[in-house]
């Protein structure tokens, strides 16, 4: 198990200091910056290439939550060097179609950091979550920047750095990068900063947070022009969230009752990782709770749920079932020597 843990965080480097965020200066210049770069190729770039870059990175996206960000990441980062950057380096037709490929290629970029981020790649994720907050910038696309700081957030919030995680989130609803956003972005961007508040303990904050981002989200119509990057942010994924957050300030019966919503809500053949994984923390509330066999219930749930996705997160719940029932290992209880069984066959799996 130990061996396991050590291979979850092998290649998990992660520069804090990396993080430093930019001044207001900076962000204002960004526009101009982009305009006076010189053109690398002599590839005139339009609406189409345009489109075929936001298409190919929903593709990946959606492939994301259905398999994992293990598979499928070098295929991304070719089509980035190869075509994306070409295509940066261009002739543009318009000022529009410049900052409409800087902001398309904003979110490829993102989500080969987002990919990384789930593959525990996160130096790599870093790397790249910090490109694409430049593009977005240099787009003048300020949803998309705050879309951004929320994964960083995210992610500084997963790896124990809650001071830069709050730093992060709270630059994420500054300025034009809330204002612009729709409702359900800002319910996305909202219930990060809230968890990001809660792993501070800032308390008070976090539930002020929590309580923003249900309203933001009951404000979100189905007609909303909301940009494609946040359909997967629903009901299910604003509990799934919710309940890390209320977990983290200690209220667990809050916690399993959203994680349940969560599992309740969720179209799990469309996200197979997010499912396995929320169900994974489930069941770790529910051991917590003391109801060894409600969280074994559960956890045989999430290892279904693990088949055919290549997920660090899904990898790192698996070693968090056997971490849990070590204790349980030699008393003779046959459900949790079958968990634990077919959670080490899972990580046999998912290399």
């Amino acid at each position: 198990m130990d061996l396991e843990r050590r291979r979850l965080l092998a290649g998990a480097a992660y520069s804090v200091g990396g993080l430093v965020l930019p001044g207001q200066q900076w962000w204002d210049e960004a526009p101009q910056r982009a305009k006076s770069r010189p053109t690398a190729t002599s590839r005139r770039v339009g609406a189409a290439e345009v489109s075929a870059v936001r298409e190919m990175t929903e593709f990946f996206s959606h492939r994301d939550q259905r398999h994992g960000g293990m598979d499928g990441r070098t295929a991304l980062y070719q089509y980035l060097v190869d075509d994306v950057a070409r295509y940066i380096g261009g002739v543009f037709t318009s000022d529009d179609i410049r900052s409409a490929l800087l902001s398309a290629a904003a979110e490829a970029v993102y989500v080969a950091g987002w990919m990384s981020f789930d593959a525990s790649h996160h130096e790599a994720a870093r790397r790249y979550f910090t490109l694409a907050l430049k593009l977005a910038a240099e787009a003048d696309d300020a949803p998309l920047a705050g879309h951004i700081l929320r994964a960083m957030a995210h992610q500084a919030t997963d790896l124990g750095h809650p001071r830069v995680a709050v730093e992060l989130a709270t630059a994420s609803v500054e300025r034009k990068r809330h204002t612009l956003a729709t409702p359900r972005e800002r319910a996305l961007l909202g219930v990060v900063q809230a968890r990001s508040l809660a792993a501070d303990g800032q308390k008070r904050a976090a539930i002020a947070a929590l309580l923003r981002a249900e309203d933001d989200l009951a404000a979100a119509d189905l007609g909303d022009e909301d940009p494609s990057r946040v359909w997967f942010f629903q009901r299910a994924a604003l509990a799934h969230e919710t309940a890390r957050t209320l977990w983290t300030l200690g209220d667990l019966d809050g916690a399993l009752r959203e994680f349940n919503n969560s599992v309740l809500t969720r179209k799990a053949d469309t996200f197979s990782r997010t499912h396995a994984v929320t169900l994974g923390y489930m069941g770790t509330v529910q051991a917590r709770k003391g109801n060894v066999e409600a969280a074994c219930h559960t956890w045989a749930q999430a290892l279904d749920a693990m088949e055919g996705v290549q997920s660090g997160r899904a990898r790192e719940a698996a070693v968090n079932m056997r971490r849990v029932l070590s204790p349980f290992r030699n008393r003779g209880i046959t459900m949790a020597a079958e968990i634990d069984e077919r959670a080490k066959a899972v990580l046999e799996r998912v290399a």
